[in-house]
């Protein structure tokens, strides 16, 4: 055990976390109307204390075990089994591994609550994504970060896929989704309203961006020069993509939103995720630069042509994100192109054939959707029976 390792990992345990916690829970509670702004901390507290609890049964087992089908991880570290204080993973103790794991496991399916906010049913919410993170989320871990068929020695040969903290594990896994269930729902009564405190917003974003180190510097799992790395071109990316959208946004309407600044910066940071282990900070300014119109475009395309309503455009800016910067993995030569995009469209695939089937057998079993008179009264009062704001908008 190396002992400055396991410090780093521990606070980016914890940053990690704090990404969802409070983090994502204002960033997208922000934005949408005052009635529903505690349902959206309800859906992000509640699948944080459910991925945890899964991923400790079995969810860890099905990504990290000692299974060598390349598939899947299978059973033999259920519920911990065999793991004790002591245990290894690299210079980490397996415990504390399993605990930042953990976290990305909590913050994968909270990111798809953007999608469907203010006309979903909580049970839903809840049996969708505990199956979705286990049948999804975890086995394209395996595939991918856990020694199967994806990476190095796999389909691929020698050099498998190329992706840091999670592109195609994270962004892509839960942009695909949160588009797919976006599509099932339908659009919300009198979408597209802005947003009722844009304060939260910028608060939550600026939790995020800091959390983002932890996530991002974390996934080199050592405290040493790849990890601080990883942390600036982090940074340097989600600066440019913040000034890149808020100039595009100036271009476009003539002026700049702090909304949108911020969402340019989640952009950037999307974008880097998969790449962040592999370049520099020039590529990270070019990355940051490009994700800021591409992801506000897609914005734009989704809502206006698609006539999807992803609430808070988690396809466009994750999904779109993390696709993209898993691409420029290849295009600044760190990868290899048939690994990058092979793999791409391996996991996507997977991720909306099991979405699709998953969507069915859920609400087959709880409503996917509210009623119109709950979606008029407002989630946090009709299902939560709290209500944090008078019904201003």
């Amino acid at each position: 055990m190396n002992a400055a390792d396991t410090a780093w990992i521990m606070t980016a345990t914890a940053l990690v976390l704090f990404m969802t916690l409070p983090g994502l829970a204002l960033f997208y509670g922000g934005l949408v109307r005052s009635r529903n702004v505690l349902s959206v901390f309800m859906h992000c507290y509640a699948i944080a204390c459910l991925m945890s609890v899964l991923w400790f049964f079995v969810g860890y087992s099905i990504a990290f075990g000692s299974g060598t089908s390349g598939f899947w991880g299978g059973f033999d570290k259920l519920g911990l089994n065999g793991i004790t204080a002591d245990s290894l993973s690299g210079t980490l103790p397996e415990i504390l591994f399993f605990a930042f794991q953990m976290t990305f496991a909590i913050i994968t399916p909270a990111l798809i609550v953007g999608a469907y906010v203010e006309r979903v049913g909580f049970g839903f919410v809840m049996l969708f994504s505990g199956l979705w993170m286990l049948i999804c989320y975890a086995p394209v871990v395996h595939w991918v970060w856990g020694g199967g068929f994806l990476a190095d020695g796999g389909i691929f040969g020698d050099t498998g896929v190329r992706d840091f903290a999670g592109g195609i594990v994270v962004h892509e896994t839960a942009g695909l989704a949160a588009l797919i269930i976006a599509f099932f729902l339908g659009p919300r009564k009198n979408n597209y309203t802005p947003p009722h405190n844009p304060g939260f917003v910028m608060i939550g974003a600026a939790m995020l961006w800091v959390g983002w180190f932890g996530f991002n510097g974390g996934s080199q799992l050592a405290a040493d020069g790849g990890a601080a790395m990883a942390i600036t071109v982090t940074h340097i990316s989600a600066a440019t993509a913040s000034l890149s959208w808020a100039l595009w946004e100036r271009v476009k309407f003539g002026k700049s939103s702090m909304v949108g600044i911020v969402t340019g910066t989640i952009a950037g940071l999307a974008s880097i995720t998969p790449a962040s282990g592999f370049v520099g900070p020039w590529e990270a300014l070019i990355i940051g630069a490009v994700a800021g119109v591409l992801c506000q475009e897609a914005v734009v395309f989704i809502r206006n042509k698609a006539k999807i309503d992803d609430t808070l455009d988690v396809f466009a800016v994750h999904g779109v994100g993390g696709i993209f910067g898993t691409i420029m993995i290849a295009f600044f030569g760190a990868g290899t192109w048939v690994a990058q995009i092979g793999s791409l469209a391996i996991v996507g695939i997977y991720t909306t054939v099991v979405t699709v089937v998953l969507v069915y057998i859920c609400k087959a079993i709880t409503p996917l959707r509210v009623s119109e008179e709950v979606e008029t009264t407002g989630l946090d009062l009709a299902v939560h029976g709290e209500r944090a704001y008078e019904l201003t908008s």
